[in-house]
């Protein structure tokens, strides 16, 4: 037996030493891995005892507070057992068998990065359409160029639509009006009179169409005399212009030309491939597109089990308020619970609710006006969200918010507060989620009233230039995501890339965040910069806290799971600037590897058709790797499927115990796949 959990709650944050110093009280040699005896007087009771693998590094960051030099890991199974020198490991190992790792051995561990906050499903259909944006998108398939004035966007457009075959409906995504200027029905009915021109906004909370697509798709003003008032506010038929609410009516309506099959596998796969060369180990979702049949694709591909990451869900609780606020709301919310499957799953006791509109929209709420005299909007009304904070806080739910003005931020706060006076709980850790702006007031408010953040500082480098000239002014431009205020008040920090609303690379949000660098190159609120050490800890520990999930990832620490991202650098020891540059070599998933691919191969991996030689796709090898890998770890010999006890040579499924795979064909991947590799490079 492994120590048991008592012993790792003993050691909590000590150093390897003291750990070792805690075993070595222990009576018999080998005690690092069993309660009590030697092996050889435990053999009555184990049939063996499974073999630890030591990885090695050249530098290990713990983050757990821990500034020892380590340099290896011993894993067993999914879980860290110990850290520190390797002459230590294998000396504490004993008569328990080991193998050294050596692959990382002159590369940067660093704890498996978090990204707290991204939308698969909506990443996966903007990303697969006509982008069109305010920035260069990088994807594995190519670069998505930037178009910066309204010349060049239209010009792009016009182009895109005429170079598109066939007459089926044109989607783009990218648009924003502050850089591209005012696209309305009329301008897209310029473009085409006849083929249905979808225009998704850059906050993929607005929907811009001409008058062939709202033909196609049925939208007519009957249609939207249905519609709640406030989505009847923010929908205008005339314009073809549709947001906020508007916009999250018609959706069922645009879901036939978005979310196409096709276009979904593809997004997902980009997506998944994407996070994956991020060093992403750990994802999460709150308040997705309430959906079984969505759910159950992403299932497929990111529930696979040689799926590099884990995606968490958290229900949408405005979608459950404006369905079920008068009935079973709590009930309803439970009952998603079990919509995961594989390495996706569902957190309970979480829920996510919305406040004001998307800063990319600068629709968000504000106490002071707009400069140029618009105005901000809910994307649930605040009776029905202080209804639904309400009854989600006295069952107990760890609430997340939606939140980017100071005027939606006084909403929550309010709630928050509200709710401690009348039925006070301790470490709710109510979560803000985005803080696009707040004054100095409410980050002392969120600090005396136990919340949290979970900020995207991306919005620094995208929007504070223009956001200076147009709609803010300068000051609160430069107040965006102010992190740093909230560093100084000890206020747990964590980011998110709310994907595809920032690149979704947890190291550039940290350089984001480290440097405050926006689009022009300068420096916007400088004050509210955090150090290196502060934005780490955000896409790590404090990620993983925000999620409730602290006590198995966001560090590396014995009893914890093997969770890893393998760097060619150290973050600490580059120039802040380069942060962004660094580039991830692999990852570690519960103790199985999983190398990022070069460009060429990553381009390769999409293609479904890539065949050479007969040799199946690269997706096909590194799913047959990981699962050869996990099978030869658990000491299986054959490859089944699962509930199956009979072998069946070639298959490439994983056993019900979750490993498969010495076969002809499980034993050649590695073999394969470095060929590959290194024709690619």
């Amino acid at each position: 037996m492994l120590m048991r959990k008592t012993q790792y709650a003993a050691i909590g944050r000590r150093s390897f030493l003291r750990l070792l110093a805690y075993l070595s009280a222990s009576a018999a040699p080998g005690a690092l891995f069993a309660d009590s005896g030697t092996l050889q007087q435990m053999g009555s009771t184990l049939v063996s005892t499974p073999e630890v693998t030591i990885f090695k590094a050249k530098r290990i960051l713990t983050m757990a507070g821990d500034s020892a030099k380590a340099e290896a890991v011993a894993v067993v199974g999914a879980r860290i057992l110990a850290i520190g020198k390797l002459d230590d490991l294998i000396k504490a190992a004993g008569t328990q068998s080991y193998r050294i790792d050596s692959q990382f051995e002159d590369d940067v561990m660093i704890a498996g990065l978090i990204d707290q906050h991204v939308h698969p499903v909506l990443a996966a259909l903007t990303l697969t359409v006509e982008i069109i944006a305010i920035e260069d998108w990088v994807l594995p398939g190519g670069t998505a160029k930037a178009a910066l004035d309204p010349e060049s966007y239209l010009q792009r457009l016009t182009d895109a639509v005429a170079a598109a075959p066939g007459d089926a409906p044109f989607v783009t995504w990218g648009y924003h009006h502050y850089w591209h200027g005012q696209v309305r029905r009329p301008e897209l009915d310029a473009i085409s009179a006849t083929r249905p021109i979808i225009i998704w906004h850059r906050s993929a909370h607005e929907f811009i169409l001409n008058t062939a697509a709202l033909e196609t798709l049925g939208i007519t003003p009957e249609f939207i005399s249905t519609f709640s008032d406030a989505a009847k506010e923010q929908s205008s038929f005339e314009a073809g212009h549709f947001y906020e609410q508007g916009g999250f009516a018609v959706m069922p309506k645009l879901a036939a030309v978005l979310a196409t099959k096709d276009r979904l596998v593809a997004g997902l796969n980009l997506t998944r491939e994407y996070l994956h060369s991020a060093g992403v180990t750990l994802a999460c979702e709150p308040g997705g597109i309430v959906s079984k049949p969505l759910q159950d694709a992403q299932n497929v591909i990111l529930g696979a089990a040689d799926n590099p990451f884990r995606m968490y869900y958290m229900p949408d609780g405005k979608t459950m308020a404006q369905l079920h606020i008068d009935g079973d709301m709590i009930g309803e919310t439970k009952a998603v619970l079990d919509w995961g499957s594989g390495r996706t799953a569902y957190l309970p006791g979480q829920v996510k609710l919305f406040a004001d509109g998307a800063i990319y929209s600068q629709l968000m709420q504000v106490t002071e006006p707009y400069t140029d005299g618009h105005k901000g909007e809910w994307i649930m009304e605040p009776e029905l969200f202080d209804r639904a904070f309400d009854a989600y806080w006295d069952a107990g739910y760890h609430i997340h918010i939606h939140q980017n003005g100071d005027g939606g931020l006084d909403l929550v706060l309010d709630a928050l507060e509200r709710s401690m006076r009348r039925n006070p709980r301790a470490n709710h850790r109510t979560t803000i989620v985005h803080f696009g702006f707040a004054r100095e007031d409410q980050v002392q408010r969120i600090q005396a009233l136990g919340a949290i953040v979970s900020a995207n500082p991306y919005y620094v480098t995208a929007l504070s230039d223009r956001y200076a000239e147009i709609g803010l002014g300068p000051d609160r431009a430069n107040r965006l995501v102010p992190v740093g205020d909230a560093a100084k008040r000890g206020i747990s920090i964590s980011f998110h890339s709310d994907m595809p609303m920032a690149p979704g690379q947890p190291l550039f949000l940290v350089w984001a965040a480290v440097n405050r660098t926006t689009s022009s190159g300068r420096v916007a609120g400088p004050d509210q910069r955090l150090s290196v050490e502060q934005a780490l800890r955000a896409v790590t520990i404090d990620a993983a806290y925000s999620i409730e999930m602290e006590t198995d990832v966001g560090s590396i620490e014995p009893g914890k799971l093997a969770n890893f991202t393998i760097l060619d650098a150290d973050p600490f020891e580059v120039a802040p600037e380069a942060i962004k540059d660094i580039k991830v070599l692999a990852t570690v998933s519960e103790g199985v590897a999983f190398p990022v691919l070069p460009p060429a191969l990553k381009k390769a991996s999409l293609d479904t058709s890539f065949r050479i030689a007969g040799i199946p796709p690269l997706g096909e090898l590194l799913a047959a790797k990981g699962i050869a890998e996990r099978g030869l770890r658990q000491g299986c010999s054959c490859c089944q499927p699962a509930q199956t006890s009979s072998c069946q040579p070639g298959a490439l499924t994983a056993s019900s115990a979750g490993c498969c795979s010495t076969n002809a064909l499980g034993w050649s991947v590695a073999a394969l796949w470095s060929t590959r590799l290194s024709q690619a490079t």
